[in-house]
């Protein structure tokens, strides 16, 4: 045993003596596997797999902003020879981070949250941070040396229960850093802010607002029966309570008056105006029962009190208690074949009492089919294919777990003969909600602002989080707030 514990420290010894590089912002010495150059690479290649899941956002005007504030702050940042990149993300996500090597991206969904200049500033400052002191490369370095312990423990003592306790280590040791790491990329935001003469305590108002944000989202999550979606920088409690991160913040601001701190509201809402809210065009709009999408023409009706959810690939619809469910998405044609040539071909002898459809701008093909689907398992399901063009169709899936297909089928076709293009007087329905800034006359209310922004359940306290008021603030006659039309 002595020997294997000295074949293993010294394999350990041999891996950290040369890893250690002098950390930008603090300049003490840090564990890194990962040269600089190699860090600028893998930025690079990663940005690209990024930009492979997301879009980029249509606002030349927009991304002109950000990239202009973006690079005020690198160029008095800890790694001014850096050149860092910009972008923002056409998605409703509400989040913000970077990847090493100095490639920043925020999302739509999170701008929608902020309310001023100086908190877009915090948040930019903070996801530099990160880069500044190298949290990328501290993070992949630990998990290289955590597979390397692993690798070890396995091959010294044969034992796989060793090597699992090795990679239960590194993995305590990985996940231990990400409160340290906030914390510090917070305070390197911070600072920043004020260096450039935005004041720091508006980093606070984001954290807040993203808290109340995320708090929400889990009493959406419940109703919804989804699980709650989370920014990856938020902390276990308000801003309000966090000591500590109030200490860092405050001491940030410490050098500068705060009277000659700015925070720049006009110029941001300006910029702002007009942005996209929830789902855009190119991903489709549900409203009530009925789901549009604009860049592929068509329309979908499903029955009331079905719930719609719209995913990156695919829309799904289904009852309150989820029994009944249907799924429709978009594939390519690569054979020139009929409709129902085609469900033959895919299913063969598999497809029971097929039928041709004919909507009123489409045709397709539609049959019983024992499908064994990876989320419902196997189980006799309604299959359609309906041709939108020669080269691609809506592929509609359609099933229950009840033992009664037939008592339910009656609903799915009638969805599936729904499916049509938009008429003239759809085509605003089918375009997506975006910001609108008002001023606030006196008499003026969140709940009326709920009412004239068209967002569904929940709306006044979307509006309430959106203009940092959440859970029971009011608007102040003269302020400027946001609202969604």
């Amino acid at each position: 045993m002595k020997i294997l514990a000295r074949q293993f420290f010294t394999l350990l010894f041999i891996f950290l003596v040369p890893s250690c590089a002098i950390n930008p912002v603090t300049g003490e010495q840090d564990f890194v596997l990962i040269s600089e150059d190699e860090e600028l690479e893998i930025g690079r290649e990663q940005h690209q797999a990024v930009m492979g899941h997301y879009r980029a956002y249509e606002d030349e005007d927009l991304q002109n902003y950000i990239t202009r504030l973006g690079e005020q702050i690198a160029d008095i940042s800890h790694r001014k020879e850096i050149i860092f990149h910009f972008k923002v993300l056409d998605s409703q996500e509400v989040n913000a981070f970077a990847l090493p090597g100095g490639y920043i991206y925020i999302t739509r969904g999170l701008l929608a949250h902020l309310n001023n200049e100086a908190q877009l500033v915090g948040v930019i400052g903070h996801e530099i941070g990160h880069v500044t002191a190298r949290h990328g490369v501290k993070q992949q370095s630990k998990a290289t040396v955590a597979q390397i312990l692993t690798t070890i423990l396995g091959a010294t003592t044969g034992n796989r229960n060793a090597a699992d306790i090795g990679q239960l280590l590194g993995m305590t040791i990985i996940t231990g850093y990400g409160r340290a790491h906030e914390l510090e990329a917070d305070r390197i935001g911070a600072e920043y802010m004020a260096e450039l003469g935005y004041d720091p305590e508006e980093l606070l108002e984001v954290i807040g607002v993203l808290k109340a944000q995320e708090e929400f989202d889990k009493e959406l999550a419940k109703e919804e029966d989804r699980e709650p979606r989370y920014y990856h920088g938020i902390f276990a409690t308000h801003p309000d309570n966090d000591k500590r991160l109030q200490e860092l913040i405050k001491a940030a601001g410490s050098k500068y008056k705060s009277e000659d701190l700015k925070a720049n509201q006009q110029e941001f809402l300006k910029k702002i105006g007009g942005l996209v809210v929830g789902p855009g065009e190119r991903e489709g709009v549900i409203r009530g029962r009925y789901f549009y999408h604009k860049e592929l023409d068509f329309k979908i009706s499903f029955p009331p009190k079905w719930k719609i959810e719209n995913h990156p690939h695919f829309i799904r619809a289904f009852t309150p208690n989820k029994k009944i469910v249907m799924q429709v998405g978009m594939r390519d044609l690569n054979r020139k074949v009929g409709p129902k040539e085609f469900v033959k071909r895919k299913f063969k002898d598999d497809c029971k009492q097929g039928r041709v459809i004919k909507t009123e701008d489409f045709e397709g093909y539609t049959c019983i089919v024992e499908m064994d689907h990876p989320e419902w398992g196997e189980r006799p399901s309604r299959y359609a294919i309906i041709y939108r063009t020669p080269k691609d169709a809506f592929e509609i899936m359609a099933t229950t777990e009840e033992s009664d297909l037939k008592h339910f089928d009656g609903r799915f076709l009638s969805a599936i003969n729904s499916v049509r293009k938009l008429k003239k007087d759809e085509l605003k329905e089918a375009e997506a909600k975006r910001i609108k800034i008002i001023k606030v006359e006196k008499g003026d209310t969140f709940a009326k602002y709920a009412h004239m922004s068209n967002l569904g359940n929940r709306a006044e306290d979307k509006i309430r989080i959106l203009n940092n008021a959440y859970p029971k603030g009011e608007p102040i006659p003269g302020s400027y707030v946001k609202i969604v039309q």
